[in-house]
C-alpha cells in the first residue's frame, strides 16, 4: 500500500460532541450500533482500544435462504483521544485465522491488511470527521459501504 493510490476518504459532520463520535468508534456496544452496509448487523464486535489492543468484528445479513457472515481483525496503530484512531484491519474466519481477500470473492490484487484512519476535529460543539481507508480503492463497493455506514451514525445523532 502506498500513499500515493486514491484511497476512500469520506469525510462528514455529526450534529455531536467530539466525545460523542469516538465513544461510537471506541466503546463496542455503541460500535455495533451503526458499523456496516445497510442489512447488516454487528453480532459480536471485540475491541481492546489500545495501541497494539486488537479488534475482532463479524458482520451479518440474514437472507431468507441463508445467512451471510464476514470477519475481520486487526489491531490498533495509534489512538489519540478522542482525536485520532487508527487500525488495521484484515480478513478472518470466526476463529480470527486470516484469510485471503480472494477466498471470499474479492478482486485480484485486494490488500490482505488494510489500514483504517480516522480523524475528528471538535467544531463549536459539534465533530467534523474525516476516515481515510488504505487499501480500499475509492469509488468501489467498500466506499459505498463505509457512506452507508456513516448514514447510520448520523442517525443515532439526529
Amino acid at each position: 500500500m502506498t500513499d500515493t493510490q486514491n484511497w476512500v476518504t469520506i469525510e462528514r459532520d455529526f450534529a455531536a460532541t467530539i466525545d460523542a463520535v469516538w465513544n461510537m468508534w471506541a466503546d463496542p456496544a455503541k460500535f455495533a450500533q451503526w458499523y456496516g452496509p445497510n442489512g447488516m448487523t454487528i453480532p459480536m464486535a471485540e475491541m481492546d482500544v489500545t495501541v497494539g489492543g486488537t479488534r475482532k468484528i463479524c458482520m451479518e445479513m440474514k437472507m431468507p435462504e441463508r445467512t451471510m457472515t464476514m470477519w475481520f481483525t486487526g489491531s490498533y496503530t495509534e489512538i489519540d483521544a478522542p482525536n485520532r484512531l487508527v487500525y488495521t484491519e484484515s480478513m478472518c474466519d470466526a476463529d480470527g485465522n486470516l484469510i485471503s481477500p480472494a477466498s471470499m470473492g474479492m478482486p485480484e490484487g485486494t490488500p490482505s491488511v488494510t489500514e483504517v484512519i480516522v480523524e475528528l476535529q471538535d467544531i463549536d460543539g459539534k465533530t467534523h470527521m474525516t476516515m481515510t481507508h488504505k487499501g480500499v480503492p475509492a469509488g468501489s463497493p467498500g466506499e459505498g459501504g463505509w457512506n452507508q455506514a456513516f448514514d447510520k451514525l448520523a442517525a443515532l445523532f439526529a
